[in-house]
């Protein structure tokens, strides 16, 4: 078999450092954890190592979200929420840059999602549990031809629980707190730290406390503290784990 230099995957620009030939066996890699942990950024850093669809998991619960806000549904009618997800079509589609973006009923709503309003209301519409079984057929169906990166708050426990590599994110909260604050800043989004500090410890209460595909770290899930870890260095260290499990999984595929 064949393995690539460990020195190319120093750039994740270059996507060309995985053989994409079709005799190496594809996976499926779950990412979980916290809000602001970076799920999404190393998510999208190993799909696009590893030539795999990404798909971000919380932008269909941001969506769902968008979409009853847009339309005045409160969130906290379960009843009223559950009976609007016929109205809802999520997709996803690759954009000049070869990112995914979320696409709410023909719209690309990658931004909108992304707001502090939605933010502030998504974790009430996650609790529902309609809206859980509805988003989780609906990524199940998504990976399907395996070769995904999926992050999200249950990807490894509920969505693929047999997911060959499984990343539980962590990380203290003023670091997320910091993160999420500077990211918001970026997108013209004007708050403080203390807001957005408030959020994510509602947020987490909420994420672990629903009845519903409560978020814990899976089993057979890697616990990874990334505080001080920087992306690059996060990255790399499950690169090679997903490496290690694709030559694994391969050479059992020759051998049966």
């Amino acid at each position: 078999m064949k393995f690539y230099p460990r020195r190319a995957a120093q750039n994740i620009n270059n996507t060309s450092y995985i053989c994409h030939a079709m005799n190496f066996s594809k996976i499926i890699i779950a990412v979980d954890g916290y809000s602001s942990c970076g799920k999404s950024t190393l998510a999208k850093q190993l799909a696009k190592a590893l030539n795999y669809i990404y798909i971000d998991s919380g932008a269909m619960y941001r969506a769902v979200t968008l979409y009853c806000l847009r339309k005045n549904i409160d969130v906290n009618n379960a009843a009223a929420v559950i009976n609007t997800l016929p109205n809802i079509h999520i997709d996803f589609r690759r954009n000049a840059q070869g990112d995914n973006e979320c696409y709410l009923n023909g719209e690309n709503v990658e931004a909108h999602i992304r707001s502090q309003s939605v933010a502030e209301n998504v974790s009430e519409v996650s609790l529902i549990k309609e809206v859980r079984q509805f988003l989780v057929q609906k990524q199940q169906e998504m990976g399907q031809a395996r070769g995904i990166v999926m992050d999200g708050r249950d990807i490894g426990t509920v969505v693929f629980p047999d997911a060959e590599l499984k990343v539980f994110l962590t990380a203290d909260l003023h670091t997320r707190t910091q993160r999420r604050y500077e990211e918001l800043l970026s997108k013209g989004i004007m708050t403080t730290l203390e807001e957005v500090s408030q959020n994510l410890q509602h947020r987490d209460h909420l994420d672990t406390h629903r009845q519903e595909s409560p978020l814990y770290r899976a089993k057979d899930a890697i616990l990874l503290d990334n505080t001080l870890l920087t992306r690059e260095k996060q990255f790399q260290m499950v690169f090679n784990m997903a490496q290690r499990i694709i030559a694994e999984s391969t050479t059992a595929e020759q051998i049966n």
